[in-house]
């Protein structure tokens, strides 16, 4: 994990400490290194309740709820199963929030259509999802790790526009 992502990792860390909420992540093709990247915060165990590696469509589907038609229809590699493997995993963990990845990291695999590289990212809760698409490919072991930095910071930035205090306008 460069430095970077640490970083990003601790700010993570403090935000969901101070807000006293829980996260859990939803990853196919990042294989647990989003969950990874989190608990590398000592005191993670506050917050993070834990993972599911879906690294098929049959684990989606059973273990997170990913519509069966959705998969068949437009693959594992879009943004809407993206968003249902973080709404899925906020229910199967009981978690506030969740982190989802989603795509193909390569060296072979992709498409006309998908081609290697593609990942996308989403993180949120059961009523608001961010996602993030990733479309370059520099080689399995780089999209991984730039699938893993953007989703820490995609999720960071999810935090700090969640945690805004509400300013109410007289009009």
């Amino acid at each position: 994990m460069d430095f970077g992502s640490k970083i990003a990792s601790r700010e993570v860390s403090e935000l969901l400490w101070d807000m006293e909420k829980t996260v859990s992540t939803a990853e196919s093709c990042t294989g647990g290194r989003i969950a990874e990247a989190i608990i590398a915060v000592p005191g993670a165990s506050k917050y993070f309740k834990g993972g599911i590696i879906s690294y098929v469509n049959e684990i989606k589907e059973s273990l997170l709820g990913v519509d069966h038609q959705l998969l068949e229809e437009k693959t594992a590699f879009c943004e809407e199963v993206a968003v249902e493997m973080v709404k899925g995993a906020c229910r199967a963990m009981n978690t506030d929030y969740a982190i989802s990845a989603t795509g193909v990291a390569g060296p072979s695999g992709g498409t006309k259509d998908i081609p290697v590289g593609t990942i996308w990212l989403a993180c949120g809760n059961a009523n608001r999802v961010a996602t993030m698409k990733v479309e370059e490919d520099f080689g399995r072991d780089i999209n991984l790790a730039i699938a893993t930095n953007k989703a820490i910071q995609l999720f960071l930035d999810y935090l700090k526009d969640e945690n805004l205090p509400v300013v109410e306008r007289e009009g």
